[in-house]
């Protein structure tokens, strides 16, 4: 039983790990993204965005161990993340590309 537990206790980790290495994910995005592009593409303000994204990912990582303060909000930290990344980010991408004539990367060759 003790190895059932332990293996229970591992998936567990991962999982909160996941939800946060997630939520990070989000608020790194969004940082990255213009605030003119969040009102172009129909969408709440970029700093609604900052405040729920940097809230779930600060619970996020209270729920994490050795803190595990309210784990469960571990699971609406997820859930913001996700709304963020499925829903906001494909809609403000457009609106956040380079402009023509801006600054260009090379692609290598000769």
């Amino acid at each position: 039983m003790a190895i059932v537990g332990s293996l229970q206790w591992i998936l567990y980790l991962l999982f909160l790990l996941a939800i946060f290495v997630l939520c990070v994910w989000a608020l790194v995005d969004l940082l990255r993204r213009p605030a003119s592009a969040f009102p172009a593409a129909g969408k709440r303000t970029k700093n609604f965005w900052l405040v729920i994204v940097g809230v779930a990912t600060f619970l996020a990582f209270l729920a994490m161990p050795p803190l595990q303060l309210m784990p469960f909000l571990g699971l609406l930290s997820a859930v913001a993340a996700i709304v963020y990344l499925v829903d906001v980010k494909p809609a403000v991408a457009p609106y956040s590309r380079r402009r023509p004539g801006g600054p260009t990367r090379s692609t290598g060759g000769w």
